[in-house]
């Protein structure tokens, strides 16, 4: 029932209405998608072909899942998109390289899948330069899982592009699609549905029987279609009634149809099926080895049953299940063989490979070999999933119980590297009942923890908590001494890594539980990896403490930097060694501004250079902190905001903690209260004891905004409880501000003592710092030089905020010693710091304390008050630094056409006309 150009779809005025608009929006260029969504036989394919034949000076490119394509990486990509491959080399290099990658054109390291989307963005760019594009995906829930996430984060991307993604869905299966904008497509009613079947029917059908079939189609289309031709419609049409639902029955339906049929058809319809490419050449090639001679071909074409053009398409996706299931397993077997056969193995050696798996019966060495250098090679080109699919099917297939569980423990890494954590614990309890040797136990001891944590952090029932999860770390570590020295420092990083989230949390005295072996570890190779120096630094801090911990800190710092400026090999995973608080936490504590800003920005440049989406967030997020503390709001708020947009997009959790940080600093108390309370939820049900610390931190810091002094004693209190890296420095100062203010001097007193200890770091950063929090606690003849030197050694670092407080308390001495000018310099400074900033509770404060020197001071609005949105502000201060349109693109993950999109509000926004007029608004990275 596929519409033509003249003739609507049957019942279907509103969807193809809709079909309509979508078209004519995409050509004006604005990107459309849409998910048609419904079950088996409604119309979804039907309405994909009204929508190409409709869509006039459009180019369209077609692809439809197939379910025997799902393990094969970028096989549903390559379908939909190889007719714009001759725009390949129009690409950015790193783009480029890729997709051809990806698709298998040529060799190089994995890359990683948003970075392919990123390619297909632009991709899809070049090629509507000449004429719009719309892109058809029929059966898209058996799309491969990697082609599926790509063209999700695409669509999510599209915004400027003439361009139209239309999917069809069928109902009941979970996808990567949901999320987009859907179209749910029901089956016709009554009225619609009796004209639909007495347009097919011939001769006459009993009242009785008709209403029957109505009844039981209940509006499907292709169920009305295809009921009268059932045999068991025969004979008046009083067969045995089918209880199941329209699409079971649909498919039973087609199966009988097929039962039917000459044996020979049957067999080709068969090998069809089996053959998910529609390659007619090797389909002809298997059907001559199977036997069957061309006239059946010719007979199944005549029949409707498939059509045999350049591609071998079946009328109906069902009507391919049906030719399958119809056959019995040894009939499945040699089709298969017969395929496997016939494919050629250098030019597709992978699809080979599994049509031989699926040839198999019982064991098959010769096949798991294959289906192991597949993997081999699926991995290669980024296609993790396939790789664990390739994989466990070779277990399945090996008949040494030791290679069997080599196998098992290899495949449930790729399981696990895919986010198949289930599939991956499947496989691993193969790997553990089988005669492993020493150093595969210990990595399946290790991959079981890994699995362990990746589940605690992402909570849900029955996910361990942390802690526990950070001693299986350990214990991890432990039992790789002596078999994999490297690999098992990683892993005591790890767990470092896993106990410091835990925290006060953390059994046994927190991370020291882990600090203590992690101290006797082997030594790792030689030269040391910076991890390994990273190691041995964050060990010391908890085993001897800050000051002990501190050269090997700069060493191993210095070094995880120097080695991130070579971009080759495997940097991003050796920057990150899986635990980013590592590399936070050791900055923090060389109270180093200049060094948390490097690693910062070099997380951003690293994700973004490797298309590293999965770490790109984590990445914003860190240097998104960066410019709160600089006091660059505006800044931090589109790297939050592009964090959240990637995050949805890439279907990874997004990154809290900055966002709070944010909010916490502009004042937004409702906010802030929201979001810090949603946060203690989740932290307490993991058991991530460091968050509880940092929420008690941002909880003091807005009190203290707010003048709410006794709740933020309180809540720095709590933060301080425990020596959590990273939220105890800081809260200190808080929790000295706090105290002092609410009169509790020995509170105040104790964490100055406890401040003086970090001194030993000696940078501007903590001096200053400490100067101001003795200046809070000082006599009067004394206070006044450490709240200058606070202002002078703070002035020198990239902590504007805490200038800007400086001056604050300094103003408000100053007003209290009743030297009313002085402090009036002084509050102005920081209140006019704030405003620029656009921290209203600190402003505001300031603003107080102004109108009681007899200042008159008019509330301001805060911020920058542009109007520009978070995103267009980033994309304005990265014009303004010279990049080009392209170039901002691939740093967004973004098309050239949506920047320039961007660009047009912008100008008109601010009332300007040249990109270099936004020279002056580059703020420094």
């Amino acid at each position: 029932m596929a519409g033509g150009a003249e003739q609507p779809l049957r019942g279907r005025n509103d969807e193809c209405e809709a079909l309509d608009r979508l078209i004519e929006a995409a050509r004006t260029g604005r990107s459309q998608v849409v998910v048609l969504r419904g079950e088996a036989g409604v119309g979804k394919s039907a309405l994909l072909d009204y929508a190409a034949e409709h869509a006039n000076g459009f180019r369209v490119v077609r692809a439809g899942g197939v379910e025997a394509d799902v393990d094969l990486a970028f096989a549903g990509l390559h379908q939909l998109f190889a007719p714009l491959l001759d725009r390949l080399d129009d690409l950015p290099v790193p783009q480029r390289d890729a997709l051809a990658t990806a698709f298998g054109q040529s060799a190089g390291p994995p890359p990683d899948r948003f970075l392919v989307g990123l390619a297909v963005l632009s991709l899809l760019a070049e090629a509507t330069a000449d004429e719009p594009l719309i892109c058809v995906v029929d059966d898209a829930q058996w799309l491969d899982r990697v082609s599926a996430q790509t063209l999700a984060f695409v669509a999510r991307r599209l915004l400027a592009e003439p361009v139209a993604l239309i999917f069809a869905v069928r109902d009941g299966h979970d996808d990567e699609l949901k999320g987009l904008p859907e179209l749910e497509i029901r089956g016709l009613s009554d009225g619609e549905a009796r004209a639909l079947l007495d347009s097919v029917i011939r001769g006459r059908l009993d009242e009785r029987v008709r209403e029957r079939i109505i009844a039981e189609a209940r509006g499907n289309p292709l169920a009305l279609l295809e009921l009268p031709r059932d045999p068991a419609a025969a004979e008046g049409g009083f067969g045995r009634p089918d209880a199941r639902a329209p699409s079971g029955h649909l498919e039973q339906s087609f199966v009988r149809r097929v039962q039917l049929l000459p044996m020979p058809t049957q067999k080709l319809l068969l090998a069809a099926a089996a053959e998910p490419v529609g390659d007619k050449a090797l389909l002809i090639r298997a059907a001559k080895r199977m036997g069957i001679t061309p006239d059946v071909a010719a007979h199944a074409e005549a029949e409707g049953l498939i059509e045999i053009g350049a591609r071998v398409r079946f009328r109906h996706p069902l009507m391919r299940s049906a030719a399958y299931l119809a056959a019995d397993v040894d009939d499945r077997r040699k089709a298969h063989r017969a395929l496997a056969d016939e494919t050629d193995p250098q030019s597709d050696p992978d699809r080979r490979a599994w049509h031989g798996a699926n040839a198999a019966f019982g064991t098959d060495d010769e096949v798991a070999d294959d289906l192991e250098r597949s993997a081999d090679r699926a991995a290669g080109r980024g296609g993790v999933a396939a790789a664990a699919a390739f994989l466990e099917r070779a277990t399945e297939l090996t008949s040494d119980p030791a290679r069997r569980g080599a196998r098992a423990l290899a495949a449930a890494e790729a399981k696990f590297a895919a986010t198949s954590s289930e599939a991956a614990y499947a496989l691993l309890a193969i790997a553990e009942i089988s005669p492993l040797d020493a150093l595969q136990r210990a990595q399946a001891v290790r991959l079981r923890a890994r699995i362990a944590f990746v589940q605690s952090r992402g909570g849900g029932d029955g996910a361990p908590p942390v802690a526990d999860t950070a001693l299986g770390l350990l214990d991890a570590a432990r039992g790789l001494e002596g078999l994999d020295d490297a690999l098992a420092r990683e892993t005591y990083l790890e767990a470092l890594g896993a106990a410091m989230y835990a925290g006060r949390l953390c059994p046994q005295g927190g991370p020291i539980v882990v600090a203590e072996p992690a101290r006797r570890a082997p030594p790792g190779p030689q030269p040391p990896r910076p991890n390994d120096l990273l190691l041995d630094g964050l060990a010391a801090r908890f085993t001897d403490g800050h000051v002990a911990s501190l050269p090997t800190l700069r060493t191993a710092m210095t070094h995880v930097l120097e080695s991130a400026a070579h971009t080759d090999g495997d940097v991003m995973r050796s920057f990150w060694q899986g635990f980013p608080i590592a590399q936070e936490c050791a900055a923090g504590e060389l109270w180093d501004d200049d060094l948390w800003h490097d690693v910062g920005a070099t997380a951003v440049r690293l994700a973004r250079e490797a298309g590293a989406l999965g770490m790109l967030p984590l990445a914003l997020a860190t240097r998104a902190g960066n410019h709160v503390f600089a006091g660059e709001f505006d800044a931090a708020a589109a790297l939050i905001e592009e964090a959240g947009t990637i995050a949805h997009a890439t279907g990874y959790a997004p990154v809290r903690y900055h966002a709070i940080s944010l909010s916490v600093w502009r004042g937004a108390e409702a906010d802030s209260k929201r979001l810090l309370e949603a946060t203690t939820e989740v932290a307490t049900s993991r058991g991530e004891g460091r968050v509880i610390g940092l929420v008690g931190f941002m909880t003091a810091i807005l009190n203290n905004g707010l003048g709410h002094y006794s709740d933020a004693l309180r809540a720095a209190k709590q933060a301080c409880e425990h020596e959590d890296l990273g939220p105890y420095r800081m809260a200190l100062a808080e929790l000295i501000e706090a105290g002092v203010r609410c009169g509790d001097r020995e509170a105040a007193l104790e964490a100055v003592a406890e401040m003086e200890s970090q001194a030993a770091a000696g940078t501007d950063w903590v001096l200053g710092t400490l100067a101001r929090c003795h200046a809070l606690v000082a006599d009067d003849a004394a206070a006044e030089d450490y709240y200058r030197e606070a202002i002078d050694r703070l002035g020198r670092t990239r902590m504007r905020v805490y200038l800007a407080r400086s001056h604050l308390v300094y103003g408000e001495w100053l007003r209290r010693m009743n030297r009313r000018v002085d402090a009036r310099e002084h509050l102005g400074a920081a209140h006019e710091m704030f405003v620029q900033m656009g921290s209203e509770s600190f402003a505001e404060r300031a603003r107080r304390e102004l109108l009681v020197t007899g200042e008159k001071t008019q509330k301001r609005p805060v911020g920058s008050g542009d109007g520009l949105t978070a995103q267009e502000a980033q994309i304005a201060q990265l014009a303004g630094t010279g990049l080009t349109n392209q170039e901002i693109g691939a740093q967004l993950f973004i098309s050239a056409h949506t920047v320039e999109w961007h660009l047009r509000k912008v100008f008109a926004k601010l009332g300007i006309k040249s990109r270099r007029q936004l020279r002056g608004r580059a703020q420094a990275s």
